[in-house]
């Protein structure tokens, strides 16, 4: 696995994981508390609701889903 795919596989466990302890939460926020662009946060948000582990009842504010999800 290339250093970028790393790279990236731990921030979105890292945004799965703030979702988790602080939601539900906005775009902005995750930005904010990750040092990264809405843009790049859109990406991380959607690989996670593509795989049914967060989504957004609200209109841009996230929350996990009741989907199991081993944490390693």
């Amino acid at each position: 696995m290339s250093q970028s795919t790393t790279r990236m596989l731990t921030r979105v466990k890292a945004v799965y994981l703030f979702i988790r302890n602080n939601g539900p939460v906005t775009t902005s926020q995750i930005a904010e508390e990750f040092g990264i662009t809405d843009r790049t946060v859109q990406r991380d948000l959607h690989l996670l609701a593509y795989n049914g582990l967060v989504n957004s009842p609200n209109r841009g504010r996230w929350k996990i889903t009741n989907k199991k999800v081993k944490i390693s």
